[in-house]
């Protein structure tokens, strides 16, 4: 028998309310066990009063650049006053309009979600947590309890966030919720943000560019500007309505905004690392720091979450300009290099030689993604084609200092930190002609002339393996003697071997000692030419003490470390320089290196790159063209480069391989650009200050004729 209407709905009813009281009595003794602990303690409100957001530390250059961080998160934080009021009011339009009026939880958004949600089975009614409660989710997590994680972890947030709302007034919480939302990419808070996507900082955010990151935090990856630019773009759009909507933007201005492109500039310092070499070399010196701290306060600090500042000395945009200037330049030499290779058939050799050790690489090709000289290229090769493509290419380190108290300028160890982390500043290459200014500033120290005669006759050296020297050029004398200045100045082999004998090998290696270059057991006097290995960082230190007239100072990368708060913890003190040379010698030797920049190896300088500042200089090529080097100084400022394959298997064949013609275009390039900055030109490009009487001690004559010859010119030279 059918019930009639009013009485089943009577029962419907009598139903319905018995599971609303049930489910009701059911989440009272739920909500209670929650708020005893019994699924985990809750933050207290002392608890909460105290805490403190995992802060990424960044690193600082001398202007103003962040060119690194370290971190567990990858967050900044930043105070109310630094975000602005169009980021806030796009946030709560979006996340949570009734932010100001609420006291942690919503009940409306609560009850709009149960009926329109669950009830109506739509899904457009919106989630229930507040911007604290998303807030709490972002500090705590969220626990996994089985079938009944959902129901105890809202519960869990609801009640830390009533807690909150007694602790913070709402604009702390949101600066709190500012500093600590995940963006995706690792990337947290909007500081973080803001510039891993815009590249700048939050302060200066525009209007759609905050509706941008604010569309972001309802899908990381979805609504990515770099990933999906157009759900970027519709995101941003309903973002920016709902701003219009709550009254936050007129109509007009909805309408104008609506209009502009999504336009982003992306930097992902991870991926891209502009000064990756030096900022790893500083993360050692800090984490020493850091130790040396510690050991003396007992305080300890955790440089991937406590928000330190490094301030470095690096130049970032010298950096920046050495960088485009190695891409630039290299560039064109590797497509000769490339030419040179392919002729003498080292590509097929070195495929034979793979195929013997590895056998056939059988690997399908893919694409790829490798360095180039014009950014990141995608290639499709297999395994042995990349390995290939690294082992062919040149490779460049630069390093620039400050000779007086030692700061580093630009530190650039490679090519691409991501792909080629090895640092070239570090290796060790043979130094060839860069080593001679040591062993000539030994002769002067020994009271040999600037204006004594070498021979420059070539021999074989039967005693070490029938050795045979030559000079650059090929080129020999009998009839006639080099003044040292001139064998200097020009980079003779022959004279500086004859030299090298005058002055002898134990005072040669007393001066390497001194200028802490690796010890060596070869007792070749090949030493003299430069078959020493040593680093482009001790090449650079060890010029330093012809630069700062004898005094060598140490590279220092750290000017000064402060906690999240600016306090002090570590401030570079006054350099400690190391006497090397006497002012003499190294007055004497900067006066021939002069020379050598102003009609010697470093002409180019001046001739390509109408450089006009005082400058010494010395180019170095390596035996068959595997290192070029080539160093400049002037009294504040020492420029270094080293050019070469990683292996010295891979080079040219022909003179496009010498330093004057692989390294020193590098070092003219960034010269010629702090020459024509007012600001550098008179910071770094100082004029030497040179007695006089160095000039009148190197007026001697080049040559001098030996022999029958030589008898007769002078006979005659005095007669006239």
């Amino acid at each position: 028998m059918e019930l009639p209407k009013k009485t089943l709905l009577k029962k419907i009813l009598k139903y319905f309310l018995v599971l609303l009281a049930s489910t009701l009595l059911l989440c009272m003794l739920l909500f209670l066990a929650v708020y005893s602990g019994k699924f985990g303690s809750l933050p207290n409100k002392q608890a909460l009063k105290a805490y403190n957001n995992e802060e990424a530390s960044l690193v600082i250059s001398s202007d103003s650049v962040i060119i690194g961080k370290f971190f567990a998160e990858n967050r900044t934080n930043i105070s109310d006053a630094e975000i602005p009021d169009h980021l806030k009011k796009a946030l709560i339009a979006t996340e949570d309009k009734r932010f100001f009026t609420h006291s942690g939880y919503d009940l409306q958004s609560y009850f709009r979600v149960f009926f329109k949600s669950i009830l109506g089975g739509g899904s457009k009614g919106g989630g229930g947590s507040t911007l604290t409660q998303q807030l709490i989710k972002n500090l705590y997590g969220r626990r996994n309890y089985g079938f009944l994680s959902m129901p105890v972890n809202k519960i869990r947030e609801i009640i830390i966030a009533a807690r909150m709302e007694e602790v913070y007034n709402k604009e702390e919480l949101l600066l709190l919720y500012l500093n600590s939302v995940p963006f995706g990419e690792d990337v947290y808070g909007v500081e973080a943000a803001s510039h891993r996507y815009f590249n700048k900082p939050a302060r200066k955010l525009k209007v759609e560019e905050s509706a941008v990151l604010v569309g972001m935090l309802k899908a990381n990856t979805y609504f990515n500007p770099r990933l999906n630019p157009q759900n970027s773009v519709v995101r941003r759009n309903t973002v920016l309505g709902l701003m219009e909507k709550q009254q936050y933007l007129t109509k007009a201005e909805l309408d104008s905004l609506l209009k502009l492109p999504l336009s982003l500039n992306y930097e992902n310092m991870n991926a891209e690392a502009p000064a990756g070499y030096f900022v790893y070399q500083v993360k050692k010196n800090t984490q020493a720091i850091l130790e040396d701290i510690k050991r003396k306060t007992g305080k300890e600090y955790d440089l991937k979450k406590d928000g330190l500042k490094i301030y470095t000395t690096l130049n970032m945009q010298i950096q920046q300009i050495t960088t485009e200037g190695i891409h630039k330049h290299l560039y064109g030499m590797q497509k000769l290099l490339d030419k040179e290779l392919q002729n003498h058939n080292i590509k097929k050799q070195w495929y034979r030689k793979q195929f013997r050790l590895s056998g056939a690489d059988n690997s399908e090709k893919r694409n790829i993604e490798v360095f180039d000289w014009k950014g990141i290229a995608t290639k499709k090769m297999n395994k042995t084609d990349s390995l290939w493509y690294y082992y062919k290419m040149l490779n460049a380190s630069v390093l620039i200092t400050n000779p007086k108290d030692g700061t580093v300028i630009t530190w650039i160890g490679g090519n691409d930190f991501r792909r080629l982390p090895f640092d070239m500043v570090l290796s060790h290459r043979q130094i060839a002609s860069t080593f001679k200014p040591f062993l000539y500033a030994t002769a002067l120290e020994n009271n040999i002339s600037p204006c004594t005669y070498l021979k420059n006759i070539q021999k074989v050296f039967s005693e070490y393996k029938n050795w045979e020297p030559q000079n650059f050029d090929h080129k020999s004398t009998k009839d006639s003697t080099v003044a040292l200045w001139y064998a200097l100045a020009n980079s003779m082999n022959l004279p500086t071997l004859d030299l090298y004998f005058q002055t002898g090998r134990e005072k040669l290696i007393n001066t390497c000692n001194k200028l802490h270059f690796p010890s060596t057991h070869d007792d070749s006097p090949s030493i003299a030419l430069g078959t020493l290995d040593l680093s482009l960082y001790e090449v650079v230190r060890a010029y330093g003490a012809f630069a700062n007239q004898g005094e060598m100072t140490e590279p220092v990368m750290i000017n000064k470390i402060t906690d999240a708060k600016g306090n002090v913890l570590f401030k570079r003190k006054d350099a400690k320089t190391e006497k090397v040379f006497n002012k003499e010698t190294t007055d004497m030797i900067t006066a021939i290196l002069q020379k050598a920049i102003n009609q010697g190896t470093g002409t180019r300088i001046r001739n390509q790159y109408g450089i006009r500042a005082d400058l010494a200089g010395k180019t170095g090529t390596a035996q068959d063209y595997t290192n070029a080097w080539f160093v400049a100084y002037t009294p504040d400022l020492v420029v270094g480069t080293w050019v070469g394959a990683t292996s010295p298997d891979i080079h040219f064949y022909s003179g496009n391989g010498s330093g004057s013609t692989l390294a020193l275009p590098i070092v003219g390039n960034v010269l010629r650009a702090i020459e024509h900055n007012a600001r550098w030109r008179k910071q770094f490009l100082t004029p030497f200050e040179i007695p006089e009487s160095v000039s009148n001690d190197l007026s001697c004559s080049p040559y001098k004729e030996t022999g029958i010859k030589g008898f007769f010119n002078r006979l005659f030279h005095r007669r006239k």
